[in-house]
């Protein structure tokens, strides 16, 4: 049992300890930041969306925004776009569950504005869907998936492919890469 907990915190740490060292994926990091920082200091709003547990880190990451992280400072508007079930399940029934997602970015998303999809292998149709109703709009998208970067690696704006592709470890790096952008923004806009 302990063999099989340490196995799993390595295997963690490993997948962080690779991002750290890819000079690459932190500038990412860094212009996503920046990206959102200019969108919210605009007045626009970033738009989070993914499945299952990516659904959660999207909704995670849209509260650290629109509640508090560290500061206790004025609300961002960041929206999780599977948060109205009303909504979900009536586009889902009427226009099937891939559409769910374009219809809120459609009704919601103006240019300049950020969508931010999760998928960890990178080919969820919804969020494709939505990735691709942003570009019409004007706005930015990001994708925060697994290694392969499946079919959003070709078409968000920018790409987050942890180097794992283990759907926990992925979603692991997932929330610590969201906490940074969070952490990076709010200093940004309220020091």
């Amino acid at each position: 049992m302990l063999h099989k907990i340490q196995s799993v915190l390595r295997e963690s740490i490993k997948v962080k300890e690779e991002m750290l060292s890819n000079d690459e994926m932190l500038l990412v990091i860094r212009q996503m930041s920046e990206i959102i920082t200019h969108t919210f200091k605009g007045g626009g709003k970033v738009l989070l969306c993914g499945n299952g547990g990516s659904a959660a880190d999207a909704q995670h990451l849209a509260a650290e925004f629109s509640g508090r992280f560290y500061l206790d400072r004025k609300p961002l508007f960041a929206e999780a776009l599977h948060v109205n079930t009303s909504y979900l399940t009536a586009v889902a029934n009427d226009y099937g569950y891939d559409m769910a997602y374009a219809r809120m970015v459609e009704a919601m998303g103006r240019t300049g504005d950020v969508l931010w999809g999760f998928s960890t292998s990178g080919n969820s149709p919804n969020v494709l869907k939505a990735i691709d109703k942003a570009r019409e709009i004007g706005m930015t998208s990001f994708a925060f998936t697994g290694a392969k970067g499946g079919k959003a690696a070709a078409m968000a704006d920018l790409l987050l492919a942890v180097p794992s592709e283990n759907t926990p470890r992925i979603q692991e790096a997932h929330i610590t890469v969201g906490h940074i952008i969070c952490e990076m923004v709010e200093q940004s806009i309220f020091g």
